[in-house]
């Protein structure tokens, strides 16, 4: 019979396919049910358009099968509750950090700050970024383009502040 432990460590070790991150750590994964030889995994998108999720879903069975005794996988991601930065981990947010994607602290709505330079006179670019969820920002100080989560839609984030 399979562990928790290693289901667990098996998912901490999924990087999500656009960013530098876990998909623990990003705090994608909502729960983790083993009966027997099969393993049950709802996951939360960050991001309900997000064109990796079927990767992730893939990648989660793809690895949980290669564990010793597994014989079935069933990963599905649910819309119960919405994702929110307070699932990602300090260790995922600093990796984040690192890479040059600015991370709120508690809001999505709340202003940007540089992870480049630490200042907060940031504006926003672009609401198109590399990938749907996230957008293009520019830093006033050290003046680097930023990455940065999309707030809601309600945010009225569409209009650049300059």
């Amino acid at each position: 019979m399979v562990t928790p432990d290693a289901v667990w460590l098996a998912l901490s070790e999924i990087q999500d396919p656009e960013l530098p991150i876990a998909i623990t750590d990003l705090g994608l994964v909502r729960s983790v049910d083993i009966d027997a030889d099969v393993i049950r995994v709802r996951l939360i998108p960050t991001f309900v358009g997000c064109p990796a999720l079927d990767l992730i879903r893939e990648e989660v069975s793809r690895r949980l099968m290669a564990l010793p005794a597994v014989r079935g996988v069933d990963v599905q991601y649910t819309f119960d509750e919405p994702w929110s930065l307070h699932r990602m981990t300090e260790t995922g947010r600093a990796k984040l950090v690192a890479h040059g994607v600015s991370v709120p602290r508690v809001r999505l709505a709340e202003g940007a700050t540089c992870p480049f330079c630490g200042s907060t006179d940031v504006v926003l670019e672009s609401p198109f970024g590399p990938t749907l969820c996230r957008a293009v920002y520019y830093c006033r100080t050290c003046r680097n383009p930023v990455e940065r989560f999309k707030p809601p839609a309600d945010a009225a984030l569409i209009v650049p502040n300059r």
